[in-house]
């Protein structure tokens, strides 16, 4: 009963909004409950709902390596999307922020753990060494590179493909330079996450996300999810490119973070974890909020 229930209370949520016209351009941003869709695309007309998502819990596992999501610095998705009952999963993109915050994530173990100095010598060594004495920090920063979707319907029933994105990966360290990646935008880290349950190869199994507890506004034009947990552990991550300062360090730093890590990692060895709080809000009452 619960997940036969979730799509007919999100269609009843967001029905009036699709009734609406398309809004002009505004000056002024949305105010009070609305103002936390500040960035949505209200001023497209295929938008209906506007969405904010915070992640404030779970872990990204590329390979070999794990990187935590503290509830200290949560990861925000951010946008618009179409009527849920057209059948459209189109996920329109933030306007004047970015549609997925460019959050850094510390690299348990930081360069001692990110990159296996076996074939290290001479000066190249010498600099590792005195980089993880200075600063042997090392941040994760997903970047979204391409469409991503969103199937509301899905996401309340529990089932199938919820939140689609496809990632590059930016680890961030003085001894990896500044074009240090994991992923592309011609061969992304492409997450397809469900509140279901996942359906992955060996050696992973299956884990289960959920919609969380759903409630609404007085007036049904915010519903909240409350403790949604997204996941995927049926995706491939690519190897990492680029690392290193120049083109020699680059020669060596590359394999050396790749055979660390476990990179290229085959479907079955990585997993998303995504918890937190998702907010929707019809975008007609967020427009009617603009003074």
């Amino acid at each position: 009963m619960r997940k036969s229930l979730r799509p007919l209370l999100a269609a009843a949520v967001f029905a009036g909004a699709a009734l609406g016209s398309a809004a002009p351009a505004m000056a002024a941003d949305p105010t009070g409950d609305y103002a936390q869709f500040k960035y949505c695309p209200y001023t497209n007309p295929a938008v209906v709902s506007c969405i904010v998502s915070k992640t404030t819990s779970g872990s990204f596992k590329l390979g070999n390596a794990t990187v935590p999501i503290p509830a200290s610095n949560p990861i925000t998705l951010q946008g618009g999307i179409p009527d849920a009952a057209s059948g459209s999963t189109a996920f329109y993109p933030a306007v004047g922020a970015d549609t997925l915050s460019k959050t850094k994530l510390q690299v348990p173990g930081g360069l001692l753990g990110l990159v296996d100095t076996g074939g290290f010598g001479g000066a190249l060594i010498t600099l590792f060494n005195n980089a993880v004495a200075s600063v042997n920090d090392v941040y994760a920063t997903a970047e979204i590179v391409g469409a991503g979707s969103f199937n509301l319907n899905n996401v309340f029933a529990e089932d199938g493909i919820a939140v689609t994105l496809p990632l590059r990966v930016h680890l961030e360290n003085p001894f990896l330079g500044s074009g240090c990646y994991i992923g592309s935008p011609s061969q992304p880290v492409l997450l397809k996450l469900t509140t279901g349950t996942t359906a992955p190869p060996g050696p992973n199994t299956p884990i289960t996300g959920t919609a969380g507890a759903v409630s609404f506004n007085d007036a049904f034009t915010i519903s909240t999810a409350a403790g949604i947990k997204l996941v995927d552990n049926a995706f491939a991550a690519p190897a990492a490119s680029n690392c290193g300062n120049t083109f020699l360090d680059k020669l060596l730093v590359t394999p050396a973070v790749n055979l660390k890590e476990g990179l290229p990692a085959a479907a079955g060895k990585n997993a998303a974890i995504m918890q937190g709080e998702t907010k929707l809000g019809s975008k007609d009452a967020v427009v009617a909020s603009i003074p």
